[in-house]
């Protein structure tokens, strides 16, 4: 029987979606190595993109989205989070954003807010 895949998390704000898509491309066979969860736009954006891709879509970020991904940290169900943020837009759900920051931080898993970290991240799995 073959080990669980870790689990790692995808969310991007609207103006970063096609960032996410475009890095979920390119990167697609270093995240085939993941189980992968996602925030509903962006779980769909990214299948769109690598359609071979393990992703499960949770509802919407600001609908509970990223509320359901800080529960699966807090549980170790995640254990590393790629969150494209905006942060030239103001967000009306920033609390949320914010809580889910803090948790990845308390339970001191692997936390990638751009790009470049995100690839870096990835490369060393």
């Amino acid at each position: 029987m073959e080990p669980a895949k870790p689990c790692i998390a995808l969310i991007a704000h609207d103006l970063k979606k096609d960032d996410m898509a475009d890095f979920a491309r390119q990167r697609q066979t270093a995240l085939s190595k993941f189980r992968i969860v996602a925030t509903g736009t962006t779980g769909g954006r990214v299948l769109e993109a690598a359609p071979d891709l393990d992703v499960t879509r949770l509802k919407s970020g600001p609908l509970g989205g990223d509320q359901q991904i800080g529960a699966m940290i807090a549980t170790g169900e995640v254990s590393m989070l790629v969150f494209f943020i905006d942060p030239l837009s103001a967000l009306p759900h920033d609390v949320d954003v914010k809580a889910l920051t803090r948790l990845a931080t308390v339970y001191d898993i692997p936390m990638a807010l751009n790009r470049a970290t995100a690839e870096h991240l990835i490369d060393f799995q």
